[in-house]
């Protein structure tokens, strides 16, 4: 009898044993926090194509990358850098150049190092329909060094739609979330674009700041237990294969709201 109630007791212990679901993955590409950063940058970031693709490869969910403007504010490109530090051509600002008009123009140049040496910087419209492509949610962060441009009292207002109007042509059809540390920026994304402004609720899980060469990611174990003990919706991380590999066992894939 002792053996009978064991048998039968055993799927409702396993039933409750069951792992929590896990958070969505937000891939997010290193940049060096050491001295030496702009120098030592090997331009990872999920901003070009084919570092989409690789997000995609490696599990996320979906993936964090950068919005700049260029000169007046007529194109949104995705790019980390405030300047072209990793691109062919002369130092510039980004938002000092133009897409494609002038010489040394943002649309011709090739990034010039790391595993993506020869991919292009792409305007924000062709980033969020390749990330649609993939099946991927878009974190954008609107950067600082584009405020200016958008609060200039003559090209701010087309400057504005060239970020808004391809996030709201699209929205939808996938899901995109915005977010700035800018405090003007963000507010005026509040205003703006009320229903996408939830990018911050994705938590920064990594527990080591990025380096080039990177850190072995078994550093950051401790702080990824701590962040899925919590429960969050979504996590951000620089190191997307091996946290998905991480989670393996610890949580159950399933769909879940940002």
């Amino acid at each position: 009898m002792a053996l009978v109630v064991a048998m039968t007791a055993t799927p409702a212990l396993a039933q409750a044993e069951e792992p929590p679901p896990c958070p969505l993955v937000i891939g997010h590409g290193g940049y060096p926090k050491s001295t030496g950063a702009k120098a030592k940058d090997l331009i990872r970031q999920p901003n070009v194509l084919r570092a989409v693709d690789d997000q995609a490869s490696w599990g996320a969910d979906g993936v964090e990358a950068d919005v700049q403007l260029t000169r007046r504010g007529t194109k949104a490109v995705m790019w980390h850098n405030r300047t072209t530090n990793g691109l062919t051509g002369p130092l510039q600002e980004i938002r000092e150049i133009g897409w494609a008009e002038g010489p040394g123009n943002l649309r011709d140049r090739r990034i010039a190092r790391g595993p993506y040496a020869g991919e292009r910087v792409p305007t924000l419209r062709e980033w969020l329909d390749h990330v649609r492509a993939r099946g991927l949610l878009a974190l954008l962060e609107i950067k600082k060094s584009v405020a200016p441009v958008l609060a200039d009292p003559v090209h701010g207002a087309a400057a504005w739609r060239e970020i808004i109007d391809p996030i709201v042509e699209r929205q939808d059809a996938q899901p995109i979330l915005v977010y700035s540390r800018d405090k003007w920026i963000k507010a005026e994304l509040a205003e703006r674009l009320p229903d996408h402004l939830r990018g911050s609720a994705a938590k920064w899980t990594d527990g080591v700041k990025w380096d080039e060469p990177p850190p072995p990611w078994q550093l950051n174990e401790p702080r990824w237990q701590a962040v899925l003990d919590e429960a969050a919706n979504s996590v951000m991380t620089s190191h997307t294969a091996d946290y998905r590999a991480w989670l393996d066992g610890r949580c159950h894939r399933y769909t879940k709201d940002v």
